[in-house]
């Protein structure tokens, strides 16, 4: 009887120990909630934001010096000496159809289309750049009497231009002997108008810098 009396007393203890435990380990969780709690957050000015935006694309006045530092490529023929030619200038043309707005890969390379046109020969290198798009490509030339060759194109790299010249009052004609480059377009483009010659006429006129430059001269 006693041993039965010493074990329900012993499970009661046992019991109570259990439940104290119990009772001081939901205390100390609720504490530890209570005093973990986040702090709010210090308030702070309001500050707009400003996006970041990429430069934009290059206008015509950065893309032109640019390109004359550019040098063509020797794809079928070797670099012609770099002599001075009786050519050698920048001419510009300014066609009045319908621009070319937009940039465009799968596009007809020298394609005419309206707006600013520039040619520059300069000892054995031409270059040919249209501002609208920035569009523009080089390669080699050569001169020989009233006779211009072109070769050395990326765009024909294995297409030689033949064409007769004429250069009088600041104006080159281009007339086409036998030219396949970009199916036929580079001399649908060079022979379609007169190029007007961005030298000035004289030398009181390059010193001054007064004088009627033809659109596309300016810098």
């Amino acid at each position: 009887m006693a041993t039965r009396q010493n074990t329900t007393l012993l499970g009661i203890s046992l019991m109570a120990v259990l439940n104290l435990g119990l009772l001081l380990l939901l205390l100390f969780s609720t504490r530890s909630i209570v005093y973990s709690a986040p702090a709010a957050a210090p308030s702070r000015p309001y500050t707009s934001f400003t996006p970041t935006y990429a430069p934009g694309t290059p206008t015509p006045t950065d893309i032109w010096p640019a390109f004359l530092l550019r040098t063509p490529f020797a794809y079928t023929t070797p670099f012609p000496p770099p002599a001075h030619t009786s050519l050698d200038g920048t001419y510009a043309k300014l066609d009045p159809s319908e621009p070319q707005w937009w940039s465009c890969r799968r596009c007809a390379d020298y394609r005419p289309v309206g707006g600013i046109w520039k040619l520059s020969l300069d000892r054995g290198v031409f270059r040919v750049y249209y501002a609208v798009t920035g569009w523009r490509s080089l390669g080699s030339y050569t001169v020989d009497g009233d006779q211009l060759y072109l070769f050395n194109d990326p765009y024909c790299p294995w297409d030689v231009g033949k064409y007769t010249w004429r250069l009088e009052d600041g104006q080159l004609l281009l007339k086409e002997i036998e030219d396949g480059c970009s199916m036929h377009l580079r001399a649908e483009n060079l022979t379609l108008q007169l190029w007007l010659s961005c030298q000035p006429p004289s030398i009181f006129a390059a010193i001054s810098d007064h004088w009627p430059k033809p659109p596309g001269c300016e810098p």
